[in-house]
């Protein structure tokens, strides 16, 4: 096939398989139990009816969606543990990944069977399906690239953040007060994570279990360690001043030793660079125009 053949193929192929994405991703009777449920709330409430919200939101269950019934459980689990330490972006739920990933290994083996179908070899047909099976896990290698950079940022931003939660206490502020400041203030995963926690507990949820929550979601250790903190502190009733001073002083501490201890890697990192780049290139620049005259003196010998 020529180029401008294979360009028609592609220019047909990708739309209809986005719009196909799109159309199986949405979970249309999840968005229609859920309009349901919120508008017979709406409706119960304004006749008076007790106990309208609870009866409301517990009469229809959403449908379970294509991609979790036909994938095994316990990846589903892994799949939505990274989604949540990605911060659970809204163009990519769990549904929709887990309708992408087949999807994507699809197209990827139907373009490689179109490329060598004129050529059918073992080896060739070994590597459309290496290409088929690495382009289904390539969704979940983003997400969890996604999921390492955020908890490099909010490992970054934690110091800075107690350290204003610090001040905020101690000039007289309760501390979801000072997480709310915090969190409004910042800018990050961390402040958006701070922001989430606080409305857990607006909606009813209890100190320990949405403290207990940001952790799980984040999995960052040093934020882990600050929640069991303040876990332990609400619980013997410790002044939270101290233990936030304690804290941002560790956190500062420990900032400090990654940074050094990724000073003392560089050397390593740039001695193969050193080696198989610049190395050579300094030995031709000095010894080159020397072996250059050895063997023209050697040449007018023999």
């Amino acid at each position: 096939m020529t180029t401008m053949a294979w360009l028609c193929v592609g220019l047909i192929v990708f739309p209809v398989s986005f719009l196909a994405w799109s159309f199986l991703s949405v979970d249309r009777r999840g968005f229609a139990a859920v309009r349901s449920n919120l508008g017979r709330g709406i409706r119960l409430i304004d006749s008076g009816v007790p106990g309208a919200v609870s009866a409301g939101l517990t009469d229809s269950r959403p449908a379970v969606p294509l991609g979790i019934r036909v994938t095994p459980k316990g990846y589903v689990a892994w799949l939505d543990k990274l989604l949540a330490r990605a911060g659970r972006p809204a163009q990519l739920p769990l549904p929709r990944l887990l309708i992408a990933k087949p999807a994507l290994a699809l197209l990827v083996a139907v373009l490689g069977i179109m490329l060598i179908s004129k050529d059918v070899t073992p080896s060739a047909s070994l590597f459309v399906a290496l290409a088929a099976v690495l382009a289904y896990f390539v969704p979940d290698i983003l997400v969890h690239g996604r999921g390492a950079e955020r908890q490099k940022a909010i490992q970054l931003e934690l110091p800075n953040t107690l350290d204003q939660m610090l001040i905020s206490v101690e000039a007289g502020l309760g501390f979801e007060s000072a997480m709310a400041s915090a969190g409004q203030n910042g800018k990050g995963p961390l402040a958006f994570e701070l922001m989430r926690t606080l409305q857990d507990m607006q909606v009813g949820r209890s100190r320990r279990e949405a403290y207990e929550a940001l952790a799980t979601r984040t999995d960052v250790p040093d934020l882990r360690a600050f929640v069991r903190a303040v876990v332990q502190a609400d619980i013997y009733g410790i002044a939270i001043a101290k233990v936030l001073r304690t804290q941002a002083k560790q956190m500062r501490i420990k900032r400090r030793q990654r940074a050094e201890e990724k000073a003392m890697k560089l050397p390593v990192k740039v001695l193969f660079p050193l080696m198989f780049t610049i190395l050579p290139v300094l030995f031709i620049v000095i010894i080159g125009p020397a072996a250059i005259n050895v063997m023209k003196n050697f040449a007018g010998v023999f």
